[in-house]
């Protein structure tokens, strides 16, 4: 092995998303931004080894249903069979390779597992929500879940969140995992969604919604709906909080 040029450590640094691309901490529209946003100016914290050189992921730390979310009980979910695909890139269009990507997200009804979801939408004993895979080569990942349904929320009058899917993503550091939201073409809610509608950018927002894809459609098993995130640079995708990387 080959002696080391230098004992400095060499931090990455990123480029700046152009302007418009994230939604503001504080977003009137979205009553509980207002709670829970930064009071004071943002500290930049220096990045040491810990921060720049995980998550190693590989083989074994994903099970082998983990992301099929139609198979994880011993009964079918009720609802729509669907198919999610993508890549995971840079800001420079290459692939990120041995990554976790993790989705959540809503049963057929518009209900989540949870304790704190008590609406009268029906819970499927069959379904979770919760699945997770691992980036190959080229960057892909992919789910086969059920489409979930919307659901109303207290945020303003008659409110209903578009039918959505969570997804956590790492990058090439711990440093930069982010969360972001894949949405489904002409949902007739998007109107009225203030999490939507908080992207300033029309450009932007239209990268939080997934394509249908007729070549990953299977006959009499499942739609196919295809979803790229790009971590950095002009084309990013949109996340739910805005960093200062300077």
């Amino acid at each position: 092995m080959a002696a080391p040029t230098s004992d400095r450590l060499i931090l990455p640094r990123y480029r700046r998303d152009p302007e418009g691309t994230h939604p503001p901490l504080n977003s009137p529209g979205y009553g509980s931004t207002s709670l829970r946003h930064p009071k004071e100016p943002l500290v930049l914290l220096p990045q040491q080894l810990t921060e720049v050189t995980g998550p190693l992921l590989g083989p074994g730390r994903v099970g082998e249903l983990d992301n099929d979310l139609t198979r994880q009980h011993e009964g079918e979910p009720v609802g729509q069979r669907i198919v999610v695909h993508g890549r995971l890139l840079d800001g420079d269009g290459r692939p990120i390779r041995d990554s976790l990507v993790e989705i959540w997200q809503a049963n057929a009804s518009g209900r989540y597992r949870h304790i704190g979801d008590q609406w009268p939408g029906t819970l499927d004993p069959n379904f979770t929500g919760l699945g997770r895979a691992v980036t190959d080569a080229e960057g892909r990942y992919e789910f086969t879940t059920i489409k979930p349904g919307a659901y109303p929320w207290r945020n303003h009058d008659n409110a209903w969140r578009p039918a959505h899917i969570h997804f956590s993503v790492f990058g090439t550091a711990f440093t930069q995992r982010l969360i972001t939201q894949m949405y489904f073409p002409d949902d007739p809610l998007f109107f009225q969604d203030p999490i939507f509608n908080s992207v300033p950018d029309e450009k932007a927002r239209q990268r939080m919604i997934s394509r249908y894809d007729h070549s990953r459609t299977t006959d009499h098993w499942a739609l196919g709906f295809e979803f790229d995130i790009v971590v950095r640079g002009r084309e990013a995708s949109v996340f739910e909080e805005e960093e200062d990387d300077e």
